[in-house]
């Protein structure tokens, strides 16, 4: 694997939103957002050099499939049988060893026209990571003129399968300043309970009186969180963020049923993966993760961008 083999694409829109996408992994690598007073932040955390994306522990902007979040043993049952995916620690962690994240995307179409967007695919094959089906995922990124971006995720098999895909930038709105003064609200009264290494228990919780209780938007402070928090309502905005020292306010709108917010403890920033709860398969209960031949899945992430 050579630097020649990493490809980056930037577009932009008439209101200076401007993203750059790597065919590697299909990361997000710069979102810059112009700030109260006109200057441009880039408000993701990431590398400089594209090959420094090779050793992205920390999933950096990147896509994940086939699964996103955590698969308990390792295993899934799906139609009498069972199938035993790539787990370190007991749990299959982020599509695994070599996820979508660590593939180089094709790119199929890029649009610099109004409401730019890019488009890239990649084909996961029958057995990988130990799932079943070829599978076809499709990625597109779009700045619109209303200053959103939007992520769009698809995908078809052609045997049944399991698949919950995300993307996974960690946003700081004040340009690698501590995230702590950022304000932040999440439209969801209830989280998933969770065990030994952070697998859900199968119990949803109240976010009532505990730190996870972001319905009234508050500051951050020093709270580390790795949470899935189930939405109220698909209609109204899941997540909203504010940097008061930048004046920019992100929210965020999707058609998943949850969304894990998780701040790294080494580096300030913050994720909000919007995605089916983790470990559903194992969860009869759980929004289904089936996609079987002639389905259609689709993610929709909206992230809208303004000043005040």
């Amino acid at each position: 694997m050579i630097l020649e083999d990493f490809r980056q694409i930037t577009i932009q829109n008439k209101q200076g939103l401007q993203l750059t996408v790597l065919n590697y992994g299909a990361i997000i690598k710069e979102l810059m957002v112009p700030d109260k007073n006109g200057k441009p932040v880039n408000v993701v955390i990431g590398y400089k050099n594209p090959s420094d994306y090779l050793q992205n522990y920390s999933y950096m902007g990147a896509c994940i499939g086939r699964y996103a979040g955590r698969i308990s043993n390792g295993s899934f049952s799906l139609n009498g049988m069972v199938y035993q995916l790539h787990k370190e620690e007991g749990i299959h962690l982020h599509g695994g060893q070599n996820g979508f994240d660590k593939k180089f995307w094709f790119i199929d179409d890029v649009s610099e026209g109004e409401d730019p967007y890019v488009k890239l695919s990649c084909i996961s094959k029958d057995k990988e990571e130990g799932y079943p089906g070829n599978l076809k995922a499709e990625l597109t990124y779009q700045l619109t003129e209303k200053n959103e971006l939007k992520i769009t995720h698809s995908a078809i098999c052609d045997r049944d399968t399991i698949v919950n895909l995300t993307n996974h930038s960690y946003f700081n709105l004040s340009e690698y300043l501590d995230i702590g003064g950022h304000e932040l609200s999440i439209n969801a009264s209830k989280y998933l309970e969770i065990k030994e290494n952070l697998l859900p228990t199968g119990k949803l919780k109240s976010v009532g009186k505990t730190d996870l209780d972001f319905r009234k938007i508050k500051e951050i402070g020093d709270l580390k969180m790795d949470n899935t928090f189930v939405l109220d309502d698909p209609e109204k905005v899941a997540v909203s963020l504010y940097s008061p020292g930048t004046g920019i306010e992100m929210s965020l709108k999707t058609n998943q049923p949850s969304v894990v917010v998780y701040t790294p403890k080494t580096f300030g920033g913050i994720c909000f993966e919007a995605q089916n709860y983790p470990d559903a398969p194992n969860h009869d209960h759980f929004p289904s993760a089936l996609l079987r031949p002639g389905e259609f899945y689709t993610n929709e992430a909206v992230f809208s961008f303004n000043i005040r």
